[in-house]
């Protein structure tokens, strides 16, 4: 008998490669405790570090909504290779504030992201997705490293 712990589970993912572990954790947690999987893919409107410098926003914001297209149906074949309900969800805005939305707006039980390798000065300028969702959750968090 499964666990019923975790009914919906949130990733929240930037792309496949800096959120792998976070990605792997979310769709066996999944799979183990039968929870329907969220997973949601936030662009972020507040930072030009998504953003190529000689780019200009629309073709960018097309570029990243390609990614977000990716990276959430890889998410999903992978999860619904083991038979788990997926939903995906692509956004623009500041991706802590999204991320907590959609995970208080869908009744979610656990939000997973990935840790990704940052400058200290980044991190110190500017925070972390990951930090700052910790910090601002009332939802548990699980941080996968990278």
């Amino acid at each position: 008998m499964a666990s019923k712990l975790y009914k919906e589970i949130l990733i929240a993912t930037g792309d496949k490669e800096s959120t792998r572990n976070a990605i792997d954790y979310g769709i066996e947690l999944a799979r183990v405790t039968e929870a329907r999987l969220h997973v949601i893919f936030v662009i972020d409107t507040a930072s030009s570090s998504q953003v190529p410098l000689d780019a200009d926003w629309e073709s960018a914001s097309h570029e990243l909504k390609q990614l977000g297209e990716e990276v959430t149906k890889y998410i999903a074949d992978s999860a619904q290779a083991k038979g788990l309900k997926v939903i995906r969800y692509i956004v623009e805005g500041h991706p802590v504030e999204e991320i907590m939305k959609y995970a208080n707006r869908n009744s979610v039980d656990l939000i997973i992201l990935g840790k990704t390798q940052k400058r200290w000065l980044d991190r110190f300028l500017l925070g972390s997705v990951s930090e700052n969702v910790v910090r601002s959750s009332k939802i548990p968090v699980l941080v996968a490293p990278f």
